[in-house]
């Protein structure tokens, strides 16, 4: 197995009035992957990202990148690593080509006009090179962002909440950007408010709350272990309990008795076969059924579940 191109032990951040940021985080990132972190705001997502970058100051634990201690190596690691913030940041009135190529030479790189022109064909913004930033849309600005990151070739990028604020048809184009890089061997963080970026890109995801790293495993493993299948059958004669024929599945009524509902499986598929045993038993014993709906259950789902059931825990 290759060494990780980022490896979190004990990480604590505690900010002044006693705030705890990060408590306690152990990551491990591998070399190329594309890995979501997902968790709700102030969850400590971006006080991550930041202490890897150098903007915050961690007060606990270790930091190795590249098989470097970031506390010992700040220099060399910092070359390689690119962020995309949240925020916006640039000289509006700048073109687009002098911001990335003043940040490439911000992290002592060569001028490589090339290589400029390069990135910004790849994000689609070399027609735009000689554009005021101000001039742009939402959408362009985040790709300079984005342009302004790659300019210096990191082998490990940043990107917080990279499609905030930008339309599907650009967040899909953007998705498409950030699976090319990873093409070229880039490896990809990313923190996301929106669950389906992490189904259609991620290879792991990992969800925090509350400055802890509650799960982290591969996205489809992550199905298996905590998916669920929910089915709906619906009554024009409401029942009074369950059949004691059904008594061996997850179900229980609703809608007084109008609706029977099916909670259960395991994401391996038994929950269809659970759904297709309760409606073959009910036709069998002549309770009849208007309708029946069936869903799987998705990884927002999972992530919404795991959040609640730490709170009750909690």
């Amino acid at each position: 197995m290759s060494e990780p191109i980022l490896d979190i032990r004990g990480l604590e951040k505690t900010y002044k009035g006693g705030v705890k940021a990060l408590d306690g985080v152990d990551l491990t990132i591998k070399r190329g992957e594309i890995f979501a972190l997902l968790g709700p705001n102030g969850a400590g997502k971006t006080t991550l990202i930041g202490s890897v970058c150098g903007m915050v100051r961690p007060t606990g634990g270790t930091i190795t990148a590249f098989g470097m201690d970031l506390a010992k190596h700040w220099k060399q690691v910092r070359r390689d690593i690119g962020l995309v913030p949240q925020e916006l940041s640039f000289d509006m009135f700048d073109k687009v080509i002098r911001q990335v190529r003043y940040s490439r030479g911000m992290f002592g790189c060569a001028p490589d006009e090339k290589r400029i022109e390069e990135v910004l064909r790849s994000l689609s913004l070399w027609d735009k090179r000689d554009a005021a930033i101000r001039e742009l849309s939402g959408g362009m600005k985040r790709r300079v962002m984005i342009a302004k990151a790659l300019a210096h070739d990191p082998q490990l990028l940043f990107l917080d909440e990279p499609t905030a604020g930008v339309d599907v048809e650009l967040r899909r184009d953007m998705w498409r950007q950030i699976d090319a890089l990873r093409e070229r061997g880039t490896t990809i963080i990313l923190t996301t408010h929106y669950i389906e970026e992490a189904e259609e890109m991620a290879d792991r995801v990992g969800v925090i709350n509350k400055g802890r790293i509650l799960l982290v495993d591969e996205k489809d493993a992550i199905m298996a272990k905590l998916g669920r299948t929910e089915a709906h059958f619906t009554f024009d004669k409401p029942l009074a309990e369950v059949p004691a024929s059904l008594s061996g599945f997850a179900l229980h009524l609703e809608q007084g008795g109008a609706c029977l509902v099916y909670r259960g499986g395991d994401g391996t598929g038994q929950g269809k076969r659970d759904v297709a045993e309760i409606a073959h038993t009910m036709t069998r014993e002549g309770l009849v059924f208007t309708g029946m709906e069936t869903r799987e259950s998705t990884l927002e789902d999972i992530f919404v579940d795991l959040l609640n059931e730490r709170e009750v825990t909690a």
